[in-house]
């Protein structure tokens, strides 16, 4: 299949479109700015709180009259411009591909290479709504400075994917038996097989923030004094990579016990920027969507904060908080369980490891996001995302009068990104959309990836699917609709886009992946006819029992857009620390059975920990016989705090062959 570079077949009709939205952007643009200012944010209104009424008053008197005229004046050239440009969304393709390529000096992280098809091999998927919406329409959720905010969404999940890899040994000559590794979730931009590799036996992999210093200039092969807890060594050819070993007198002083872990204080090199890391002006800026505050050790404004993420290694659900730590260091709380613990709590249900997470996993293969509907903010996005994801999708959708019977003034706000090359993308739009969804073209991305080849030459391939489902409560209905065309498209598109024959070998499928908003939640009430819906029998939730019944560590991914700006959920670090408790989610999250979003003081129970809406999907249909796909982490990523009134999910799956590697 061709993949469309730009958005129509000839540099014609390109231009032709640039012409018409060159005359349609002025109108456009200043209707968006008048409505800006009747929409401010909780935050703007503080701020205006504290600045005297007339000069308001004063600014309202001489710029809305200059803008109110500016924009009649405009408006017979947006006239013109709509009648080119409506005419031309007939022609113009269902998306934009993009791949990032390498230039001299520089390096990109990419998927691994060969796949030989044996032993396990992990990949990370996340979802996330970030409400990129035009900046008038996104003060309806309490977000402002919509291409602002995109820049920053992008930096911070580029960092977050990109940190190193570090790994701590812990050599203790009382207890052979656990003389092996506690892996972080971190991986550097470059890893290798071995780097991406599940570690199946033994710890698992958790990470928390648990920042103690206002800067990070720790060297790991330098500082002699800390040379005996960090060695300097390198392992799978890993530049990014600090292993810390700690050995003899250290490792005797661990307890067998979970709960009395000690600290163990660990300097990090510090690796080199991630290429195409210039500073602008968007960036120099701060918006209240992201303003660090006072103290606050979670600013994501640099490669040194994004590698924040494994602060603590963690096995148990509870925590213990260090204090003392000197500056310019990280705590790392290692948690040491004997196997026979880690079998105990398989046994009780307990098959992966699930966190509420300030950072998205390191290794990160595929991003899904949804509301990416400002094409300038989709370019903002990209431009930040490309160099750690060599291949995205943006500006998927139909505008105008496309098959679908309204008028679509939205593209789907669909962003797909991936580590991995795209072999074959398609595009269906739902045919019925209403009320304000309608002017949207919400719909349904599928992809097809290549994740690896067999000795014999046999491709080895993935499916990832992205949605966005009807927003308005009431709509059961026609979300269940929209369940059931989802079906029927992944179906079609897995059957036409999987055909063998002599000149294309039969391929190995390794996973099949859904996600995205479905906007009903497995507690509510009013959505038990979507919580039985087939689809569910077709693809696991790892965040399921059944239907009303969630895991008991599951949390909501909705915030209440009210406490956006406070000081407790302002950056990722707060927002963590707050979900972490049970008052914390009454306070921020939206619940279930709530007419009211706004959850402040309200002391009567909440039916569970608020209403998960964003979803992450596995199928093990369809796999090559023997093939076994099983999650291995699952997170709730607060690192978006500030930006967004969703919290992303992340999920790790294990796909395995059933074959040990050579």
């Amino acid at each position: 299949m061709v993949l469309y570079t730009s958005s129509f077949p000839n540099s014609f009709l390109q231009t032709l479109h640039s012409l018409a939205w060159a005359l349609i952007f002025p109108c456009y643009w200043l209707t968006d700015r008048l409505l800006v200012s009747f929409l401010p944010t909780t935050y703007e209104k503080h701020q205006r709180g504290d600045d005297p009424c007339y000069l308001r008053a004063l600014c309202l008197t001489i710029v809305l009259p200059i803008c109110l005229a500016s924009l009649l004046a405009s408006l017979p050239f947006a006239l013109i411009g709509f009648v080119i440009w409506a005419p031309l969304q007939s022609a113009r393709r269902p998306y934009v591909y993009s791949r990032f390529e390498e230039k001299s000096g520089t390096s990109v992280a990419t998927g691994p290479g060969n796949w030989r098809a044996a032993g396990r091999r992990s990949f990370c998927f996340a979802t996330a709504n970030v409400c990129l919406l035009p900046d008038s329409l996104a003060r309806f959720n309490n977000l402002s400075n919509t291409q602002i905010r995109s820049w920053e969404v992008g930096k911070r999940i580029r960092n977050g994917a990109s940190r190193p890899q570090i790994k701590i040994y812990i050599d203790s000559p009382t207890n052979t038996s656990i003389s092996a590794v506690s892996w972080s979730s971190l991986a550097c931009p470059h890893g290798s097989d071995n780097a991406n590799r599940a570690n199946s036996t033994g710890i698992k992999r958790t990470s928390s923030l648990d920042y103690k210093g206002d800067n990070f200039m720790g060297n790991c092969s330098e500082d002699g004094k800390d040379s005996k807890l960090c060695g300097g060594e390198q392992s799978d050819g890993d530049s990014n990579s600090c292993v810390v070993r700690i050995s003899g007198d250290e490792a005797a002083h661990f307890p067998s016990k979970e709960t009395d872990t000690p600290d163990v204080q660990v300097t990090i090199t510090e690796p080199a920027d991630q290429p195409g890391e210039t500073e602008t002006e968007d960036e120099k800026r701060q918006t209240p969507n992201h303003k660090q505050r006072d103290g606050d050790g979670g600013s994501l404004d640099s490669n040194t904060a994004s590698r924040e993420s494994l602060i603590k290694f963690r096995i148990a659900d509870g925590t213990m908080d260090s204090s003392g730590a000197p500056n310019n260091k990280f705590v790392y709380k290692a948690s040491i369980m004997k196997k026979a613990s880690l079998k105990k709590k398989r046994h009780l249900g307990d098959m992966f490891d699930h966190e509420l997470s300030a950072f998205f996993p390191a290794n990160l293969d595929f991003l899904c996001l949804q509301e990416v509907f400002d094409k300038r903010a989709a370019e903002k996005l990209k431009a930040q995302l490309n160099p750690y994801f060599q291949y995205i999708l943006y500006d998927v959708g139909k505008y105008a009068w496309h098959r679908c019977c309204s008028f679509k003034f939205l593209n789907s706000g669909l962003f797909f990104a991936s580590r991995y090359p795209i072999l074959d993308v398609e595009f269906q739009c739902y045919p019925n959309g209403k009320g304000d969804d309608s002017l949207a073209a919400k719909g349904a991305l599928f992809v097809k990836v290549q994740v690896g080849t067999t000795p014999q030459d046999r491709r080895i391939v993935g499916y990832v699917s992205c949605t966005h489902l009807q927003a308005l409560s009431g709509d059961a209905a026609i979300r269940c609709e929209q369940m059931d065309h989802l079906l029927d498209w992944l179906a079609e598109f897995q059957k036409s886009t999987s055909s063998s024959s002599p000149a294309n070998p039969e391929e190995l499928l390794a996973f099949d992946v859904l996600c995205g908003d479905f906007n009903f939640d497995n507690c509510s009430s009013e959505d038990k006819l979507e919580q039985q819906h087939s689809l569910f029998t077709h693809y696991k939730d790892p965040c399921r029992l059944g239907p009303g019944e969630e895991q008991p560590w599951v949390i909501g991914t909705l915030l209440d857009p009210e406490g956006l700006y406070d000081e407790d959920t302002i950056t990722p670090d707060n927002l963590q620390k707050v979900l972490e408790n049970e008052e914390g989610r009454r306070e921020y999250l939206v619940f279930s059975n709530s007419k009211n979003h706004s959850q402040k003081g309200r002391m009567v129970p909440l039916k569970g920990c608020g209403r998960r809406i964003d979803y992450a999907l596995y199928s093990e249909e369809g796999l090559q016989p023997g093939w076994k796909a099983e999650v291995e982490e699952f997170n709730f990523v607060t690192q978006l705090a500030g930006l967004t009134d969703h919290l992303a999910v992340a999920m790790r799956l294990s796909v395995s062959t059933g074959e040990e590697e050579p």
